[in-house]
C-alpha cells in the first residue's frame, strides 16, 4: 500500500515534470476508476496543471480552471511514466520477479509534451479511483484526514488527541487515517518497533514514557522516510521502501537491535511484523489478532 513518503516523492517527481504542461487527453481503460460520473476526466483536456500536492495518501493535481484531479492509489495502486518515456525497469531480488507482467494501466493522462502519465493497479480488485472537483476537501477520503505528522505544524497535541485514552490498538490508532493521515502498514511496524511499542496495547494502556517514544517515532519516521525517497525515481519507490525497512516484511530475520527473531501476526486482514524481545517483553503474539 503506497503510504506518505512514497506518495510524497511521486507527487514531487510529477509536479517537476508535468506543473504548467497542458493535458492533451485522459484515457479512462476502467470505467470504475471515475468516481465523479457526471464529470470524465475527459473534461480537463486543454487544461494547464498548475501543480501536484499530497493530501495522507493521495494526490491532488490542481488545474488552471480550478478543477481538481484527486487520486487515490487505495491498495495497490500507482503511478509510472508511459510511452517512450517509460523507464526501464529494476528488479530487486527480494521485491520483484521480471516474468511477472507489469501491473495494466487503468487510466493514462497524455500531455502536450508528450508525457503521459499511467496509473495503474496490480491488485486483484480495482483500489485506485479518481475524482474532478472542485475543493479537494469534496473527497470524503480527503475530509476525513487527520494531522500528518510530515507536516512542521504537527506537534504533541496532534498526537494525543489522536490516542487519547482510546480502547484501541496503537498499530490501529497509527493507520487510522481520521486521526493520523498518511501511515499505513508498513510504516506504522517501523514506527512502532522505533518506540519499542507493542503492536496490540491499548492506547489507554500507554504510559508517559511510551507515549513519548511513540510521538517521537511517529514523526521521526515519516519525516526521515520522506528525506529519504526524495529524488529516487517512482519506478524505484516501491524497491527502495522495501529496502528500508527494518521489521516490516522481514518475519524470520534478525532484528537489528536486539537481534531477536522478527514474528509475523495477522493484523486487520493484512500481516505485520514486530519484535517480540522489543516490543512484548519476548511475548509471541498469536499469528491472528482480532485487530481491537
Amino acid at each position: 500500500m503506497p503510504e506518505s513518503p512514497e506518495v510524497q516523492a511521486l507527487a514531487e517527481e510529477v509536479d517537476e515534470r508535468l506543473a504548467g504542461r497542458t493535458l492533451a487527453d485522459a484515457d479512462v481503460l476502467e470505467f470504475r476508476v471515475q468516481k465523479t460520473r457526471s464529470r470524465p476526466l475527459a473534461t480537463l483536456a486543454d487544461e494547464r496543471v498548475d501543480g501536484l500536492a499530497r493530501h495522507g495518501k493521495l494526490l491532488d493535481f490542481a488545474f488552471g480552471n480550478g478543477a481538481h484531479l484527486v487520486v487515490s492509489l487505495g491498495r495497490h495502486g500507482w503511478a509510472r511514466w508511459g510511452g517512450a518515456d517509460a523507464p526501464e525497469p529494476t528488479y530487486a531480488p527480494e521485491t520483484a520477479d521480471p516474468a511477472e507482467p507489469p501491473p495494466p494501466a487503468l487510466a493514462a493522462l497524455n500531455f502536450d509534451d508528450g508525457s503521459t502519465l499511467e496509473l495503474t493497479d496490480a491488485g486483484g480488485w480495482v483500489s485506485l479511483g479518481c475524482w474532478m472537483v472542485d475543493d479537494p476537501r469534496d473527497v470524503p477520503a480527503v475530509a476525513k484526514l487527520g494531522p500528518d505528522p510530515a507536516e512542521p505544524a504537527y506537534d504533541r497535541g496532534d498526537f494525543d488527541r489522536a490516542f487519547g485514552t482510546r480502547r484501541k490498538q496503537v498499530k490501529a490508532v497509527l493507520q487510522e487515517q481520521e486521526s493520523i493521515a498518511g501511515i499505513g502498514n508498513a510504516y506504522s511496524d517501523e514506527i512502532l518497533h522505533a518506540a519499542r511499542v507493542s503492536p496490540v496495547v491499548h492506547a489507554a494502556a500507554l504510559d508517559d514514557d511510551d507515549r513519548d517514544r511513540l510521538f517521537a517515532a511517529t514523526v521521526e519516521v515519516v519525516r526521515e522516510a520522506i528525506a529519504a525517497r526524495r529524488g529516487i525515481r517512482i519506478a524505484d519507490l516501491k524497491a527502495a521502501k522495501i529496502a528500508a525497512m527494518r521489521v516490516h516484511g522481514r518475519a524470520g530475520e534478525a532484528c537489528p537491535r536486539c537481534g531477536d527473531e522478527i514474528r509475523d501476526f495477522t493484523f486487520a486482514s493484512t500481516t505485520a511484523q514486530y519484535s517480540p524481545t522489543c516490543q512484548t517483553g519476548g511475548e509471541v503474539l498469536p499469528l491472528r489478532d482480532g485487530g481491537d
